[in-house]
């Protein structure tokens, strides 16, 4: 099992950020920055992750969830203070403790689990991820001895012009033998202009005491970005998405145009499966192979099954199966289930309802709280009249059933298998099996009254 244990800082407020929201929180490709950082970690291998909580640490806590430990720093006084309040949780840690910042998002797991393998191989009491930027500037610089080592990190401002030279620079991003980490921890004073206890202190610490300080430099300098303002934000998620589409077209999956297709971190699609361009796909949704979606469809935390086809629509929190076609400008709400072989047509609405194998929603119709069999057929502009002002009701439809056009169905009421309802219908009471139910007025023709209104 791995020894890796990673610390996350997130107790910062993000002024840049212009918002009530701690920075941390704010989302990118449909997850927030820390949880991309975390989901990172546990790729890598990590057997713990601590947060370390400040500014809307309460948010912090409650948008992790249980699976994540906490460390509180009350008062923000610098990254080395930040990762002291983890000495309690970690006093009996003898591996490795990675640093990561949790307004980076753009991390990889393989990037993680590179820069944990090269510092256990290097044998290094630290060791400092780094990245080669096309434009240094204010970047620390790493310089290197010759043997690859750290020989010091130097600040841009106070770097030589041999010094500000070099494109590799510091991402804040550490592995350190644990207990060498907490012992150098409490000697590192707040000497400095903020005040404040920096982490970086700490590799001097170990170079004076002679011990080794490694560095690995990231493939790609866009997975080490820290995030610091909206219009940063942006770049990251970008970035995100376009990795995510490069991972389906990879897997099988045609994707029209990847410009304006969004696809969130965690979606699932299946090989063979059409994505038409201005379409978005979020959250957890799974969609399934050889379907075809879009254009113009948003999917959030969707089940959809194989061969379906949908677009101009919005679909979320439903299951989809197998084969179900769905026309232009359909609804499909919460807690709803499409089996296998439906049919919509235009403008449909579907809420909280079951549609049974085969059924048929053509065009122009609310249906809300229903369990509907199979093979029923639903009539243009058909309502469902679920709520009474205080409650909703559920209808019940059964097997092979026809609602006729614009008739109302006020619940709770049943029609049975087989039963018909004659267009313009408002039904109130159950309808038997195999029955005919008309419920309007009789039509009454008056002559002369178009005359006499004029």
């Amino acid at each position: 099992m791995s020894d890796l244990v990673t610390v996350i800082l997130a107790a910062g407020k993000g002024t840049r950020m212009k918002s009530k929201l701690p920075k941390v929180l704010h989302k990118a490709a449909g997850k927030s920055m820390v949880q991309h950082v975390i989901d990172a970690a546990k790729a890598a291998g990590a057997k713990r992750n601590i947060v370390v909580t400040g500014f809307g640490g309460e948010e912090v806590r409650q948008a992790l969830g249980s699976e994540i430990e906490f460390a509180e720093q009350k008062e923000q006084l610098g990254t080395g203070h930040a990762v002291l309040q983890t000495a309690e949780l970690l006093k009996d840690e003898q591996g490795t403790v990675m640093v990561l910042c949790g307004d980076t998002p753009l991390l990889t797991g393989d990037l993680l689990k590179n820069l944990y393998e090269s510092h256990v191989k290097a044998q290094a009491k630290a060791t400092v991820l780094t990245a080669i930027m096309p434009d240094a500037t204010g970047y620390g610089r790493i310089i290197r001895a010759e043997d690859g080592s750290v020989l010091k990190i130097v600040e841009h401002k106070d770097a030589t012009e041999a010094e500000r030279a070099v494109k590799e620079v510091n991402s804040g991003i550490y592995c350190f033998d644990a207990r060498a980490l907490f012992d150098s921890l409490k000697q590192v004073t707040n000497d400095n202009a903020q005040g404040e206890y920096y982490l970086p202190d700490v590799l001097e610490i170990l170079q004076k005491q002679g011990e080794k300080i490694w560095a690995v430099a990231a493939d790609d300098y866009e997975s080490t970005l820290g995030i610091n303002s909206r219009l940063q934000l942006s770049g990251a998620e970008k970035i995100l998405r376009r990795r995510k589409n490069e991972e389906l077209m990879a897997e099988g999956v045609t994707i029209m145009d990847p410009d304006t297709t969004y696809v969130d971190a965690d979606v699932k699609i299946g090989r063979d499966t059409v994505i038409y361009p201005q379409t978005w796909i979020e959250g957890n949704t799974v969609i399934g192979e050889d379907c075809e979606v879009g254009p113009c469809v948003r999917l959030q935390n969707v089940k959809m099954g194989n061969k379906v086809m949908g677009q101009f629509g919005y679909y979320h929190d439903c299951v989809i199966d197998d084969g179900v076609i769905l026309g232009q400008f359909n609804h499909i709400r919460p807690d709803s289930h499409l089996m296998a072989g439906v049919k919509m047509g235009n403008f449909v609405e579907v809420k909280n309802s079951v549609i049974g194998e085969g059924s048929k929603l053509p065009h122009l119709s609310y249906i809300g709280d229903t369990d509907m069999g199979s093979g029923v057929n639903m009539g243009c502009g058909t309502i469902t009249v679920n709520y009474d002002g205080k409650t909703k009701f559920r209808t019940k439809i059964g097997n092979d059933a026809f609602v006729g056009c614009n008739s109302n169905l006020v619940a709770p009421v049943e029609v049975e298998d087989g039963a018909y309802i004659g267009a313009g219908s408002t039904i109130t009471k159950k309808v038997p099996s195999n029955n005919l139910a008309i419920a309007r007025a009789r039509q009454t023709n008056i002559e002369g009254w178009a005359d006499k209104r004029k």
